[in-house]
Formats: C-alpha cells, structure tokens, sequence
C-alpha cells in the first residue's frame, strides 16, 4: 500500500481569528483545478519544495498542540485546493483527534471528495466566487460544475454552523448587485455565516 503524501509548501503558525477558531496553523499544498485571474497563491499552481508524510507533518505542528488544545484551534488546510489530498487526511485525522480540522475550498471536486471530507473536516470555509456560471467560468477558467451541489450536500449533511462562506467582489468580474445575488441564495439554502468582502487588485 503506498503512503499518502502531501504537497506542503508553507506552514504558518500562531494565526488567530483567520482561519477558523482558536489558534491555527495554516498548512498549505499545491495543486488546483482552477486558474482564477487574481489567485493570490499561484504557487499553489507549482510543485511544491517537498511531500511530507501524515506522521512528518505532524512533527512540524505538534509544537503548538496546547496551543491547539486550549483554544479549541487546530490545523487549517489551504492552497490550491485543500480537498484534493483526502487519502493524506485521513491517515493523518487519527494522529491528532483532539485538534480541529478546518479545510478552506472552493468545491470544486468531485462529489466523493466532499463526502469523504465530512468524516474527516470539523469545519469548512468556502470560496463561492459568484454564482453567475458566465462570471465564474471567465474568472476561473472552469464552469461551476460541482460547486453549487457540494455545497448543498455540506449543509444537508452538516447543517450551516460549521460553513463559514467568503463572497467577494472581483473588479472587472462581479459587481455589488451580484455579491448580494449571490449572498440571497446562500442563506435560502440555510447559511448565516456569510462575509462579503472586495479584492483589492493592484498593478
């Protein structure tokens, strides 16, 4: 059986009130299906400088694991597309039961990934661009795919409180009638953790 790994290109540590609850580490990996015009990772898109197994990461994080413990903080998985490495995140799950995991993700995967994610992620912060198909397709590069039924399969199965949804405005893309557009389906579907925000493009 061959031992998963993950494309690990940064840890950062000691992160508050940004990357879910408590205090974080932010682990993040190459890879990703999209090509978004104003990525603010486009390493992500690179290989990563190394493959680190579920027990090496560990080592890497273990320092802050009262850090973890008493905040009620963990380990928040990044990039690229967090989601893309579920083999690697189920074997490490088990190595660490008492940290939280929180996945950031545009949901763009397959179904299977999101299914296999809810066993292992306490908690999801989801990129919804827009949902506007032409908008999404000529800022991403992708039509919308999967992303709206994921979506709706992550709060039939989880309920809202654990999805935190981040919708911006995109200069030359989207404007503020479509953020709120956008914002209006969420809560139908059941989400209340929506923060709308703006890109800020420069050069």
């Amino acid at each position: 059986m061959i031992t998963p790994t993950y494309p690990l290109l940064t840890i950062s540590r000691h992160r508050m009130e940004v990357d879910g609850e408590g205090v974080t580490s932010l682990v993040a990996g190459s890879g990703c299906p999209l090509s978004c015009v104003y990525c603010i990772n486009k390493t992500a898109l690179c290989q990563p400088p190394t493959y680190v197994t579920a027990e090496e990461l560990l080592e890497k994080t273990r320092c802050d694991d009262l850090y973890f413990r008493a905040t009620g903080g963990g380990l928040t998985f990044g990039g690229g597309e967090s989601l893309l490495h579920m083999d690697f995140y189920e074997r490490l799950r088990p190595l660490c039961p008492d940290w939280r995991f929180t996945a950031e993700t545009s949901l763009y995967v397959l179904p299977e990934l999101v299914r296999r994610a809810t066993a292992v992620f306490d908690a999801f912060i989801v990129d919804v661009k827009t949902l506007d198909p032409a908008i999404y397709e000529r800022y991403t590069g992708r039509a919308p795919g999967p992303v709206w039924q994921n979506l709706e399969y992550l709060v039939r199965t989880l309920g809202p409180e654990p999805i935190h949804v981040r919708v911006p405005l995109i200069p030359g893309y989207n404007d503020a009638a479509d953020r709120d557009k956008t914002e209006a389906a969420l809560r139908k579907l059941g989400l209340t953790r929506i923060e709308q925000f703006s890109y800020v493009v420069r050069g």
